[in-house]
């Protein structure tokens, strides 16, 4: 598979701070149970980062947000 490079997920999510949060929140919600939505054989985090650049993870829509809105 190919690499998946922070510009990958800029074409979805236009701040890199912001990709940053939104991978942290998805590796914690993995550590909780909940299940990758691609498949990869990748560690969390590039997992994480898969999935918003494929557009699976969304950034929440107001600032008062405090989590992600993932879309299945």
């Amino acid at each position: 598979m190919a690499r998946i490079t922070v510009e990958d997920c800029l074409q979805k999510v236009d701040n890199r701070f912001l990709i940053v949060q939104m991978a942290i929140k998805r590796v914690k919600q993995y550590r909780e149970g909940y299940e990758p939505l691609i498949s990869s054989g990748n560690k969390e985090a590039v997992t994480a980062l898969r999935e918003i650049a494929a557009g699976k993870v969304l950034p929440a829509q107001s600032i008062e947000e405090a989590g992600i809105i993932v879309d299945k």
